[in-house]
């Protein structure tokens, strides 16, 4: 059976070393939140995630989800593990105090939300539906609307989905034919189907909050005539009472590669009572912010399914006896050394290692600057930290996942034939962690999001929320005798960074091709770089505690860090010379060449 241990000791290092609690409590709100506090939180969710979600992980891959006549069934111990979730007051961790929420930073919900994915992805996906619309709700939703149903969302009485996708359209949401019509009394009548529905239908809550993209008659084409309607599964009366059905049915559900315990569902809405949500036409942009929520924790998804992935094969390149060392016997008590003596085993891990940890450091960026968005008094602060978050989204989703199938991969391959079977459980992380690079908008998507959107919007201001600090930490430490292995290397991709970034704004005015050619190269270029950064940052941290009581976690640190600027880095070189090589390759070979021949 796999093995998941929280790693605390590390979200603390990020959390409270790397960029320190005391920003949180700086804001408002958030004055209370001392270390104790953060402790409590993380120590529970920790407590809760290893004893009672990673056990039922392996066994509801095995069994997976039940469809019957409409309804679904999880698998075996996922309701009452929910209802434990629900009574611990997780689902209302960071959710806004006016409807029952407790208002707590949305650092300490990442984080929870890390630990939550890695020790169950598919158990995740339940509440984590649920906050993404109920954060969806909250920003667009009439008073009327919240009253009536954010409360139970809050508290994880009821859940929620997202329903975009239709059999005949996924990215391109102008194409949907799901039709509402009004009706007199302001509601509308939703009709359409809607496919790979995640928590489309389940027992777990006793409702399910749909929110529906749908086209009105003789409104705009395109996308410009997309809204988006609130649509309950069961009705709702003034008093918060469920009434009747609403003719709302799952049809099926998909058979899957990974995620088995997680309802992926084909979701029929036959004229359906749905509510207007926000605006007429301006469905897909208020949609938007469920999905830039659901992007960050997808990223955590592939953080929390690489971090599960790591602790098993390291388990057992430890216990696993194989040859001896190169240079030799490092064991001579044991009949063979442990694997973990070989090189290639130790890149393996170091890779690993490095991609897990540094992408923690930049969840944990992300999420301070979420909290400063949201509470920040000064309106330059809060711009600017919006702005840093709009502008790594997309690295966040399509990196960490990127990197959560990866080193998953990784974990098979150190355990050999054992990573190959069912009985070790480390393939289950491989084939969970594949769909994470696909929804929520598949990464070559966020990769043409980034280049397309990001780069250019308000003339690069995105852009200035990272340049400006790293070119301002590279000024200051630019004498430091303990980076002097680093900046050199930090300050020559920044560079290059920076020259890849303009050669590519021109050649796209030119030729949009040449963004599209260049973007997953250049997504991968700008998160390395990123990652390079924060980890100059752990260094200056981890060097004056290395001799210390912790000194192997911060030795570590320090060779996992030398390990990502020497062995890791290294790739933005290659990735440059693709962006350069520009778009001809891809684009001027003929349909037909492709084959058959």
């Amino acid at each position: 059976m796999p093995v998941y241990k929280a790693p605390l000791r590390d979200i603390n290092f990020c959390a409270k070393e790397l960029f320190g609690t005391d920003q949180i409590r700086e804001l408002p709100g958030c004055e209370e939140i001392t270390d104790d506090l953060f402790d409590a939180v993380l120590t529970e969710a920790a407590r809760f995630c290893e004893n009672e979600l990673q056990p039922i992980n392996q066994s509801g891959d095995l069994e997976g989800c039940h469809w019957d006549n409409g309804k679904v069934t999880t698998p075996k111990g996922f309701k009452e593990a929910y209802n434990k979730f629900v009574e611990g007051g997780w689902p209302s961790l960071a959710a806004d105090p006016k409807y029952g929420g407790q208002g707590l930073p949305d650092s300490l919900q990442v984080f929870t939300e890390e630990m939550v994915c890695a020790a169950n992805i598919s158990f995740g996906l339940y509440p984590g539906l649920t906050r993404g619309a109920s954060i969806l709700l909250h920003s667009h939703g009439s008073d009327e609307l919240k009253d009536k149903y954010l409360p139970k969302m809050t508290d994880g009485t009821w859940g929620g989905s997202m329903c975009l996708t239709e059999p005949h359209c996924g990215t391109d949401l102008g194409l949907i034919r799901t039709k509402a019509i009004p009706q007199q009394d302001g509601t509308y009548k939703v009709s359409g189907t809607k496919i790979y529905i995640s928590s489309g239908e389940h027992d777990l809550t006793e409702n399910i909050i749909h929110f529906v993209l749908a086209k009105i008659p003789d409104g705009p084409k395109g996308i410009k005539g997309v809204s988006l309607f609130l649509v309950p599964k069961i009705k709702v009366d003034d008093a918060g009472n469920l009434t009747d059905e609403n003719g709302v049915s799952c049809a099926s559900i998909e058979h899957k590669m990974g995620i088995k315990a997680s309802a992926t569902c084909v979701m029929n809405f036959e004229d359906s009572e749905g509510y207007l949500v926000g605006e007429l036409h301006h469905g897909v942009s208020n949609m938007f912010v469920m999905m830039n929520t659901e992007r960050l924790g997808v990223g955590n998804q592939g953080l929390g399914v690489g971090e599960a992935a790591y602790q098993n094969a390291l388990a057992f390149a430890r216990d696993r006896l194989q040859g001896r060392s190169l240079t030799g016997t490092k064991y001579p008590d044991k009949p063979a050394d442990p694997i973990i003596v070989h090189p290639d085993i130790r890149r393996t891990l170091l890779t690993m290692k490095a991609y897990n940890e540094g992408n923690r450091m930049l969840s944990a960026w992300v999420a301070l600057q979420l909290d400063k968005s949201h509470r920040a008094e000064d309106p330059q602060v809060k711009q600017d930290a919006s702005d840093l978050v709009q502008l790594l989204t997309p690295i966040v989703k399509a990196f960490f996942t990127d990197c959560g199938h990866e080193v998953a991969n990784h974990a098979i391959q150190i355990l050999g034939g054992g990573g190959y079977l069912q009985d070790y459980g480390v393939e289950q992380f491989a084939r969970d962690a594949r769909i994470a690079q696909i929804y929520e908008g598949t990464n070559g998507i966020q990769a043409l999001d980034f280049v397309g959107r990001k780069l250019p919007a308000y003339t690069g201001r995105y852009l200035r929320q990272f340049f400006h600090p790293v070119l301002a930490f590279i000024e200051e430490h630019q004498d430091s005798d303990v980076l002097k292995d680093y900046l050199p290397l930090l300050q020559k991709n920044v560079a290059r960074l920076q020259q890849t970034t303009s050669i590519l704004a021109l050649k796209a005015m030119g030729n949009p091709d040449e963004a599209g050619a260049a973007s997953v190269d250049y997504l991968r270029l700008f998160a390395l770089t990123v990652l390079a950064y924060l980890w100059a940052q752990a260094v200056l941290v981890a060097t004056p505690k290395k001799d210390g009581e912790e000194a192997a976690f911060y030795q570590g640190k320090l060779e996992t860090a030398r390990f990502f600027y020497t062995k890791l880095l290294t790739q933005t070189s290659s990735l440059f010379a693709n962006i350069m090589g520009g778009a001809d390759p891809l684009m001027t070979i003929n349909d037909e060449s492709f084959g058959p021949f």
